[in-house]
Protein backbone atom coordinates (compact mmCIF):
# COMPACT_ATOMS: atom_id res chain seq x y z
CA UNK A 1 0.00 0.00 0.00
CA UNK A 2 1.09 3.54 -0.73
CA UNK A 3 -0.36 6.69 0.82
CA UNK A 4 0.77 10.28 0.50
CA UNK A 5 0.46 13.44 2.57
CA UNK A 6 2.14 16.75 3.27
CA UNK A 7 3.24 15.84 6.80
CA UNK A 8 3.63 12.40 8.39
CA UNK A 9 3.74 12.35 12.20
CA UNK A 10 4.65 9.18 14.12
CA UNK A 11 3.32 9.39 17.67
CA UNK A 12 0.17 10.75 19.31
CA UNK A 13 1.61 12.17 22.52
CA UNK A 14 1.60 15.86 23.24
CA UNK A 15 4.47 16.70 20.86
CA UNK A 16 2.89 14.98 17.87
CA UNK A 17 -0.71 16.07 18.44
CA UNK A 18 0.08 19.68 19.37
CA UNK A 19 2.28 20.01 16.28
CA UNK A 20 -0.48 18.61 14.07
CA UNK A 21 -3.03 21.05 15.50
CA UNK A 22 -0.76 24.01 14.77
CA UNK A 23 -0.14 23.07 11.15
CA UNK A 24 -2.11 25.03 8.57
CA UNK A 25 -5.45 23.41 7.86
CA UNK A 26 -4.77 23.19 4.13
CA UNK A 27 -1.94 20.72 4.79
CA UNK A 28 -2.80 17.04 4.57
CA UNK A 29 -1.51 15.31 7.72
CA UNK A 30 -1.30 11.61 8.56
CA UNK A 31 -0.63 10.58 12.15
CA UNK A 32 0.30 7.01 13.04
CA UNK A 33 0.55 5.49 16.50
CA UNK A 34 2.00 2.15 17.50
CA UNK A 35 -0.85 1.26 19.88
CA UNK A 36 -4.03 3.18 20.68
CA UNK A 37 -4.35 6.95 20.55
CA UNK A 38 -3.94 7.36 24.32
CA UNK A 39 -1.10 4.88 24.84
CA UNK A 40 1.53 7.55 25.33
CA UNK A 41 3.50 8.84 28.31
CA UNK A 42 2.02 12.32 27.89
CA UNK A 43 -1.33 10.88 28.98
CA UNK A 44 0.30 9.57 32.20
CA UNK A 45 1.85 12.88 33.28
CA UNK A 46 0.67 13.77 36.76
CA UNK A 47 2.40 16.80 38.28
CA UNK A 48 1.80 19.46 35.67
CA UNK A 49 3.40 21.67 33.07
CA UNK A 50 5.94 24.32 34.01
CA UNK A 51 5.57 27.89 32.84
CA UNK A 52 7.20 31.25 33.26
CA UNK A 53 5.38 33.24 35.93
CA UNK A 54 6.30 36.68 34.57
CA UNK A 55 9.23 38.55 33.06
CA UNK A 56 10.91 38.73 36.47
CA UNK A 57 10.97 34.91 36.60
CA UNK A 58 13.05 34.42 33.43
CA UNK A 59 16.47 34.35 35.07
CA UNK A 60 15.26 32.17 37.96
CA UNK A 61 13.52 29.62 35.72
CA UNK A 62 16.52 29.36 33.41
CA UNK A 63 18.81 28.91 36.41
CA UNK A 64 16.61 26.19 37.90
CA UNK A 65 16.63 24.29 34.58
CA UNK A 66 20.40 24.59 34.18
CA UNK A 67 21.08 23.61 37.78
CA UNK A 68 18.85 20.53 37.57
CA UNK A 69 20.57 19.57 34.30
CA UNK A 70 24.00 19.86 35.96
CA UNK A 71 24.80 22.73 33.56
CA UNK A 72 25.08 20.29 30.66
CA UNK A 73 22.06 21.87 28.95
CA UNK A 74 22.04 23.73 25.66
CA UNK A 75 21.43 27.24 27.02
CA UNK A 76 19.88 28.54 23.79
CA UNK A 77 17.28 25.77 23.93
CA UNK A 78 16.60 26.53 27.60
CA UNK A 79 16.01 30.20 26.82
CA UNK A 80 13.57 29.24 24.06
CA UNK A 81 11.73 26.87 26.40
CA UNK A 82 11.36 29.44 29.15
CA UNK A 83 10.59 32.54 27.09
CA UNK A 84 7.99 30.84 24.88
CA UNK A 85 6.27 28.92 27.67
CA UNK A 86 3.47 31.34 28.53
CA UNK A 87 2.26 31.78 24.94
CA UNK A 88 1.93 28.02 24.59
CA UNK A 89 0.05 27.70 27.87
CA UNK A 90 -2.41 30.26 26.45
CA UNK A 91 -2.76 28.15 23.30
CA UNK A 92 -3.54 25.10 25.43
CA UNK A 93 -6.25 27.08 27.23
CA UNK A 94 -7.65 28.08 23.83
CA UNK A 95 -7.80 24.37 22.96
CA UNK A 96 -10.04 23.84 25.98
CA UNK A 97 -7.53 22.78 28.62
CA UNK A 98 -9.10 23.66 31.96
CA UNK A 99 -6.20 24.18 34.35
CA UNK A 100 -6.86 24.41 38.09
CA UNK A 101 -7.39 28.01 39.13
CA UNK A 102 -7.42 30.15 42.24
CA UNK A 103 -10.57 31.88 43.48
CA UNK A 104 -9.66 35.03 41.53
CA UNK A 105 -9.48 33.05 38.29
CA UNK A 106 -5.70 33.04 37.97
CA UNK A 107 -3.80 29.82 37.33
CA UNK A 108 -3.06 27.70 40.38
CA UNK A 109 0.61 26.73 40.62
CA UNK A 110 2.35 23.96 42.49
CA UNK A 111 6.05 23.30 43.09
CA UNK A 112 8.23 20.28 42.40
CA UNK A 113 11.82 19.21 42.95
CA UNK A 114 14.44 21.59 41.58
CA UNK A 115 12.06 24.55 41.25
CA UNK A 116 12.75 27.61 43.37
CA UNK A 117 9.18 28.85 42.89
CA UNK A 118 5.62 27.61 42.52
CA UNK A 119 5.36 27.79 38.70
CA UNK A 120 3.73 24.50 37.64
CA UNK A 121 0.22 24.67 36.20
CA UNK A 122 -1.80 21.54 36.85
CA UNK A 123 -5.15 19.77 36.74
CA UNK A 124 -5.44 17.81 39.97
CA UNK A 125 -2.92 14.94 39.72
CA UNK A 126 -3.71 13.92 36.12
CA UNK A 127 -2.54 16.94 34.16
CA UNK A 128 -1.39 14.95 31.15
CA UNK A 129 -4.68 13.08 30.85
CA UNK A 130 -6.77 16.25 30.85
CA UNK A 131 -4.48 18.10 28.44
CA UNK A 132 -4.46 15.19 26.01
CA UNK A 133 -8.24 14.70 26.21
CA UNK A 134 -8.69 18.35 25.18
CA UNK A 135 -6.20 18.02 22.33
CA UNK A 136 -7.81 14.79 21.10
CA UNK A 137 -11.20 16.52 20.99
CA UNK A 138 -9.64 19.28 18.89
CA UNK A 139 -8.06 16.63 16.67
CA UNK A 140 -11.51 15.23 15.86
CA UNK A 141 -12.51 18.60 14.40
CA UNK A 142 -9.70 18.64 11.85
CA UNK A 143 -10.71 17.14 8.51
CA UNK A 144 -7.15 17.52 7.22
CA UNK A 145 -5.69 15.16 9.86
CA UNK A 146 -6.02 11.38 9.52
CA UNK A 147 -5.09 9.22 12.53
CA UNK A 148 -4.15 5.56 12.00
CA UNK A 149 -3.99 3.58 15.24
CA UNK A 150 -2.05 0.34 15.75
CA UNK A 151 0.24 1.42 12.93
CA UNK A 152 3.97 1.33 13.76
CA UNK A 153 6.64 3.40 12.04
CA UNK A 154 9.41 0.89 11.29
CA UNK A 155 11.67 2.93 9.01
CA UNK A 156 11.97 6.13 7.02
CA UNK A 157 12.25 6.47 3.27
CA UNK A 158 15.56 8.20 2.67
CA UNK A 159 17.46 9.21 -0.47
CA UNK A 160 20.46 11.52 -0.79
CA UNK A 161 20.12 12.54 2.87
CA UNK A 162 16.51 13.60 2.30
CA UNK A 163 13.53 12.00 4.04
CA UNK A 164 10.68 11.20 1.66
CA UNK A 165 8.31 9.63 4.16
CA UNK A 166 8.05 6.52 6.28
CA UNK A 167 7.37 2.80 6.14
CA UNK A 168 4.76 1.60 8.60
CA UNK A 169 3.51 -1.82 9.71
CA UNK A 170 -0.29 -2.06 9.79
CA UNK A 171 -2.32 -5.27 10.04
CA UNK A 172 0.80 -7.32 9.23
CA UNK A 173 1.23 -5.30 6.05
CA UNK A 174 3.82 -2.68 5.17
CA UNK A 175 2.56 0.72 4.09
CA UNK A 176 4.67 3.36 2.38
CA UNK A 177 3.58 6.85 3.38
CA UNK A 178 5.18 9.45 1.15
CA UNK A 179 5.40 12.92 2.67
CA UNK A 180 7.01 16.31 2.22
CA UNK A 181 7.99 16.34 5.91
CA UNK A 182 8.22 13.54 8.47
CA UNK A 183 8.14 13.95 12.26
CA UNK A 184 9.31 11.29 14.71
CA UNK A 185 7.49 11.81 18.01
CA UNK A 186 7.53 8.20 19.20
CA UNK A 187 8.59 8.89 22.79
CA UNK A 188 11.50 7.56 24.81
CA UNK A 189 12.67 4.05 25.68
CA UNK A 190 11.28 3.30 29.15
CA UNK A 191 9.48 0.17 28.02
CA UNK A 192 12.86 -1.56 27.75
CA UNK A 193 13.35 -1.48 31.53
CA UNK A 194 12.13 -3.95 34.16
CA UNK A 195 11.07 -1.12 36.46
CA UNK A 196 9.68 1.99 34.80
CA UNK A 197 6.89 4.56 34.85
CA UNK A 198 6.49 4.24 31.06
CA UNK A 199 4.09 2.25 28.93
CA UNK A 200 5.64 -1.03 27.67
CA UNK A 201 5.15 0.10 24.05
CA UNK A 202 7.51 3.07 24.54
CA UNK A 203 10.57 1.12 23.47
CA UNK A 204 12.98 3.41 21.65
CA UNK A 205 11.58 3.00 18.13
CA UNK A 206 12.74 6.45 17.05
CA UNK A 207 16.26 5.82 18.32
CA UNK A 208 16.40 2.50 16.48
CA UNK A 209 15.36 4.15 13.21
CA UNK A 210 17.95 6.89 13.75
CA UNK A 211 20.76 4.42 14.34
CA UNK A 212 19.80 2.43 11.25
CA UNK A 213 19.81 5.53 9.02
CA UNK A 214 22.90 7.35 10.33
CA UNK A 215 20.78 10.07 11.90
CA UNK A 216 22.67 11.90 14.62
CA UNK A 217 21.76 11.13 18.22
CA UNK A 218 22.73 13.09 21.31
CA UNK A 219 23.14 12.40 25.05
CA UNK A 220 21.64 8.91 24.83
CA UNK A 221 23.47 7.99 28.03
CA UNK A 222 21.46 10.52 30.05
CA UNK A 223 18.66 8.48 31.64
CA UNK A 224 16.57 9.70 34.54
CA UNK A 225 15.25 7.82 37.56
CA UNK A 226 12.15 9.09 39.31
CA UNK A 227 12.66 8.92 43.09
CA UNK A 228 9.05 8.33 44.18
CA UNK A 229 7.63 5.27 42.44
CA UNK A 230 5.48 3.00 44.58
CA UNK A 231 7.38 -0.15 45.57
CA UNK A 232 5.41 -3.34 44.94
CA UNK A 233 7.21 -6.60 45.56
CA UNK A 234 7.33 -9.02 42.62
CA UNK A 235 5.85 -6.43 40.23
CA UNK A 236 7.71 -5.64 37.01
CA UNK A 237 7.20 -3.27 34.11
CA UNK A 238 5.10 -0.13 34.50
CA UNK A 239 4.87 1.07 38.12
CA UNK A 240 2.65 3.61 39.87
CA UNK A 241 4.28 7.03 39.86
CA UNK A 242 3.76 9.18 42.94
CA UNK A 243 3.84 12.70 41.60
CA UNK A 244 6.67 15.02 42.53
CA UNK A 245 4.02 17.60 43.37
CA UNK A 246 3.20 15.48 46.44
CA UNK A 247 6.56 16.59 47.83
CA UNK A 248 5.90 20.08 46.57
CA UNK A 249 2.77 20.14 48.72
CA UNK A 250 4.63 18.99 51.85
CA UNK A 251 5.52 15.31 51.47
CA UNK A 252 8.79 14.12 53.08
CA UNK A 253 11.07 11.22 52.15
CA UNK A 254 12.16 9.09 55.12
CA UNK A 255 14.34 6.01 55.60
CA UNK A 256 13.47 2.76 57.39
CA UNK A 257 14.13 4.46 60.74
CA UNK A 258 11.69 7.25 59.91
CA UNK A 259 14.48 9.81 59.46
CA UNK A 260 14.43 12.54 56.83
CA UNK A 261 17.74 11.93 55.07
CA UNK A 262 17.48 14.17 51.99
CA UNK A 263 15.86 17.46 51.00
CA UNK A 264 12.76 16.15 49.23
CA UNK A 265 12.74 19.10 46.83
CA UNK A 266 16.21 18.60 45.40
CA UNK A 267 16.43 17.62 41.70
CA UNK A 268 15.52 14.04 40.84
CA UNK A 269 19.04 12.71 40.36
CA UNK A 270 20.11 13.98 43.80
CA UNK A 271 17.10 12.47 45.57
CA UNK A 272 17.33 9.16 43.70
CA UNK A 273 21.02 8.79 44.53
CA UNK A 274 20.36 9.43 48.23
CA UNK A 275 17.57 6.86 48.20
CA UNK A 276 19.71 4.19 46.55
CA UNK A 277 22.39 4.71 49.19
CA UNK A 278 19.78 4.08 51.90
CA UNK A 279 18.36 1.06 50.08
CA UNK A 280 21.83 -0.48 49.76
CA UNK A 281 22.01 -0.66 53.56
CA UNK A 282 18.67 -2.47 53.88
CA UNK A 283 18.66 -5.15 51.12
CA UNK A 284 15.78 -7.02 52.78
CA UNK A 285 13.67 -3.86 52.45
CA UNK A 286 14.63 -2.28 49.10
CA UNK A 287 12.64 0.89 49.54
CA UNK A 288 12.29 4.10 51.54
CA UNK A 289 9.10 6.00 52.39
CA UNK A 290 7.15 8.99 51.17
CA UNK A 291 5.41 10.47 54.19
CA UNK A 292 2.20 12.43 53.51
CA UNK A 293 0.67 11.88 56.95
CA UNK A 294 0.94 15.49 58.09
CA UNK A 295 -1.52 16.53 55.40
CA UNK A 296 -5.29 16.50 55.85
CA UNK A 297 -7.28 13.67 54.26
CA UNK A 298 -9.72 16.02 52.55
CA UNK A 299 -6.85 18.00 51.03
CA UNK A 300 -5.14 14.81 49.82
CA UNK A 301 -8.32 13.46 48.25
CA UNK A 302 -9.06 16.75 46.52
CA UNK A 303 -5.51 17.54 45.37
CA UNK A 304 -4.44 13.97 44.48
CA UNK A 305 -7.65 12.03 43.75
CA UNK A 306 -6.13 9.60 41.26
CA UNK A 307 -3.07 8.76 43.37
CA UNK A 308 -5.13 8.58 46.57
CA UNK A 309 -7.48 6.00 45.06
CA UNK A 310 -4.67 4.00 43.46
CA UNK A 311 -2.87 3.79 46.81
CA UNK A 312 -6.11 2.85 48.53
CA UNK A 313 -6.56 -0.05 46.09
CA UNK A 314 -3.18 -1.30 47.25
CA UNK A 315 -4.04 -0.98 50.92
CA UNK A 316 -2.44 2.39 51.74
CA UNK A 317 -4.23 5.39 53.23
CA UNK A 318 -2.09 8.41 52.48
CA UNK A 319 -3.22 10.34 55.55
CA UNK A 320 -2.13 7.48 57.88
CA UNK A 321 0.36 5.22 56.08
CA UNK A 322 3.84 6.02 54.85
CA UNK A 323 4.14 4.92 51.22
CA UNK A 324 7.04 2.60 50.23
CA UNK A 325 8.92 4.07 47.25
CA UNK A 326 12.02 3.30 45.22
CA UNK A 327 13.59 4.88 42.13
CA UNK A 328 12.53 3.60 38.70
CA UNK A 329 13.35 4.61 35.14
CA UNK A 330 11.29 7.62 34.13
CA UNK A 331 12.72 9.66 31.25
CA UNK A 332 15.41 9.79 28.57
CA UNK A 333 17.02 13.21 28.23
CA UNK A 334 18.87 12.11 25.09
CA UNK A 335 17.47 11.19 21.71
CA UNK A 336 17.68 12.19 18.07
CA UNK A 337 19.79 15.33 17.84
CA UNK A 338 17.68 18.30 16.76
CA UNK A 339 17.74 22.07 16.53
CA UNK A 340 15.22 24.42 18.11
CA UNK A 341 12.64 23.70 15.39
CA UNK A 342 12.99 19.93 15.71
CA UNK A 343 15.15 19.64 12.58
CA UNK A 344 17.57 16.69 12.29
CA UNK A 345 20.66 16.28 10.11
CA UNK A 346 18.43 14.64 7.47
CA UNK A 347 16.53 17.05 5.23
CA UNK A 348 12.75 17.16 5.88
CA UNK A 349 13.03 14.88 8.93
CA UNK A 350 12.13 16.20 12.39
CA UNK A 351 12.06 14.73 15.89
CA UNK A 352 10.05 16.09 18.81
CA UNK A 353 9.26 15.32 22.43
CA UNK A 354 11.22 12.62 24.23
CA UNK A 355 12.28 11.10 20.90
CA UNK A 356 14.27 14.24 20.11
CA UNK A 357 17.09 15.94 21.97
CA UNK A 358 17.46 19.70 21.85
CA UNK A 359 19.80 19.53 24.85
CA UNK A 360 17.25 21.51 26.88
CA UNK A 361 17.33 19.07 29.82
CA UNK A 362 21.06 18.54 30.19
CA UNK A 363 21.83 15.34 32.10
CA UNK A 364 18.75 15.54 34.35
CA UNK A 365 15.34 16.96 33.41
CA UNK A 366 13.76 19.55 35.68
CA UNK A 367 10.34 18.39 36.86
CA UNK A 368 7.36 19.23 34.60
CA UNK A 369 9.52 20.50 31.74
CA UNK A 370 8.61 17.51 29.54
CA UNK A 371 5.06 18.50 28.55
CA UNK A 372 6.31 22.05 28.06
CA UNK A 373 9.11 20.86 25.78
CA UNK A 374 6.56 19.05 23.62
CA UNK A 375 4.42 22.14 23.05
CA UNK A 376 7.16 24.76 22.73
CA UNK A 377 9.29 22.95 20.17
CA UNK A 378 6.24 21.36 18.54
CA UNK A 379 4.81 24.80 17.86
CA UNK A 380 8.13 26.00 16.46
CA UNK A 381 8.29 22.96 14.18
CA UNK A 382 4.73 23.54 12.96
CA UNK A 383 5.48 27.19 12.27
CA UNK A 384 8.56 26.24 10.25
CA UNK A 385 6.60 23.71 8.19
CA UNK A 386 3.79 26.20 7.62
CA UNK A 387 6.28 28.65 6.15
CA UNK A 388 7.87 26.02 3.94
CA UNK A 389 4.86 24.01 2.80
CA UNK A 390 1.92 26.38 2.85
CA UNK A 391 0.75 27.78 -0.49
CA UNK A 392 -2.64 29.39 -1.12
CA UNK A 393 -2.39 28.88 -4.89
CA UNK A 394 -3.61 25.36 -5.64
CA UNK A 395 -2.46 25.43 -9.29
CA UNK A 396 0.39 27.26 -10.92
CA UNK A 397 -1.03 29.93 -13.29
CA UNK A 398 0.00 30.13 -16.93
CA UNK A 399 2.57 32.75 -17.91
CA UNK A 400 -0.15 34.81 -19.62
CA UNK A 401 -2.30 34.79 -16.49
CA UNK A 402 0.72 35.69 -14.38
CA UNK A 403 1.51 38.62 -16.68
CA UNK A 404 -2.08 39.83 -16.49
CA UNK A 405 -1.97 39.58 -12.69
CA UNK A 406 1.28 41.54 -12.51
CA UNK A 407 0.05 44.16 -14.95
CA UNK A 408 -3.11 44.70 -12.94
CA UNK A 409 -1.26 44.93 -9.62
CA UNK A 410 1.88 46.78 -10.70
CA UNK A 411 0.53 48.91 -13.57
CA UNK A 412 3.38 50.40 -15.62
CA UNK A 413 6.11 48.93 -13.44
CA UNK A 414 5.40 45.31 -14.33
CA UNK A 415 7.39 45.36 -17.57
CA UNK A 416 10.42 46.69 -15.73
CA UNK A 417 10.02 43.97 -13.12
CA UNK A 418 9.76 41.16 -15.71
CA UNK A 419 12.86 42.41 -17.49
CA UNK A 420 14.99 42.47 -14.34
Amino acid sequence: MIKSCDVLIAGTGIAGVYTALNLNKNLNVIMVTKEGLKDCNSYLAQGGISTLLNEDDIESYIEDTLKAGNNKNDKKAVEVLVKESRDNIKRLVNYGVNFDREKDGSLSYTREGGHSKFRIAHIKDETGKYIMESLYKELEKRSNIEVIQHCKLIDIIKKNNKCLGGICRYNAQDIQIHSKATIIATGGLGGLFISTTNYPCISGDGIAIALKNDIEIKDINYLQLHPTVLYEKNETGKRLLLSESMRGEGGIIRNQRGEEFVDSLKPRDVVSKAELEQIASTPDKPYVYLDMTKLDKDFLMKRFPFIYNECLKRGYRMEKDMLPVAPAHHYAMGGIKVGTHGETNVIDLYALGEAGCTGVHGSNRLASNSLLEGVVFGYRCARKLNDELYCEVKEYPSRDKLNEFLKERLNNNYVKLLNC
